[in-house]
């Protein structure tokens, strides 16, 4: 697994066609914007582990 820390408007790319980006980073409060063709499924962890 690779932890890293981003910053608000700060990204990473997978595989060179997925970028997630931090787009609100408050106290106890983060959000990602993902964008990914649309092939790829993207789920939840707390739906994931309930599969």
């Amino acid at each position: 697994m690779l932890v890293l820390g981003r910053k608000l408007g700060e990204y990473v790319i997978i595989d060179e066609n997925i970028k997630v980006e931090v787009i609100k980073s408050e106290k106890g409060d983060l959000r990602l914007a993902i964008d990914a063709p649309r092939e790829v499924e993207i789920v939840r962890g707390e739906i994931w582990e309930n599969k």
